[in-house]
């Protein structure tokens, strides 16, 4: 995950707010992602407090961080809320990702080290074991260190692609793959397409390793736009 949910050592009363408001803010996150906290809801810090079993200081910074990540929202006379995707949110973020995401791609290229080549070949076998268990059903649910776009992003070596990629994106990604119908998946594609994109990488071939990443993540932008034709 991202460095800013990294625990601290408990040293005296402020480290461990700090800390005790980290964790909450990854559960948080786990929270509204796989949709325990449903979209749109609203945020209660009163009922927050008693099902964490917090206190309001940590609470607070925790639902702060959370916002800053594009998860919460704040509404005028409404209050917070967890945000909903709307098929133009949705759109918008698949065409930021296809830009920074192929760029990234580009990068890795220049700059991936032979362990992280082992380790984006490790993740691909593991995704393979995954769509043949589980029909793919946890394919798009990987995330952090486990996850191929991720690591992709950590190994173009550019501090802001990552800021922006692994920070607010990413995690409403996340969001989109847990709670999006099967339909508008295509694991086994994916996988092939994260093939091809791995090998244009360790050829070091730059110029191909974008224009695949881009075709990839503009494939899935299609189905999405496709399904809210159908709608």
């Amino acid at each position: 995950m991202n460095t800013e949910f990294i625990t601290r050592p408990k040293e005296n009363a402020p480290e461990k707010e700090n800390t005790k408001s980290e964790s909450l803010t990854e559960s948080l996150v786990e929270a509204i992602v796989n949709g325990d906290i449903a979209p749109g809801s609203k945020i209660s810090e009163p009922e927050l407090a008693k099902q964490y079993q917090v206190s309001r200081g940590p609470l607070r910074e925790a639902i702060m961080r959370v916002e800053g990540l594009g998860l919460i929202e704040r509404i005028p006379h409404v209050g917070a809320r967890v945000i909903s995707f709307s098929p133009e949110k949705l759109i918008e973020l698949y065409a930021v990702r296809e830009a920074l995401e192929g760029m990234a791609a580009r990068l890795a290229a220049r700059h991936i080290t032979d362990e992280e080549l082992i380790g984006l070949e490790a993740v691909l076998s593991t995704h393979s074991q995954h769509i043949n268990e589980v029909e793919g059903a946890s394919y798009f649910h990987q995330h952090g260190d486990f996850d191929f776009h991720y690591r992709i992003i950590q190994a173009s070596r550019n501090s802001k692609l990552i800021a922006l990629l692994c920070g607010e994106l990413y995690h409403l990604l996340r969001m989109y793959r847990y709670q999006s119908p099967r339909a508008q998946s295509r694991p086994a594609e994916a996988l092939d397409e994260h093939k091809f994109i791995l090998q244009a990488i360790k050829n070091r071939d730059e110029e191909l390793a974008e224009m695949l990443m881009r075709r990839h993540i503009s494939g899935s932008r299609t189905l999405i736009e496709q399904h809210i034709l159908k709608d």
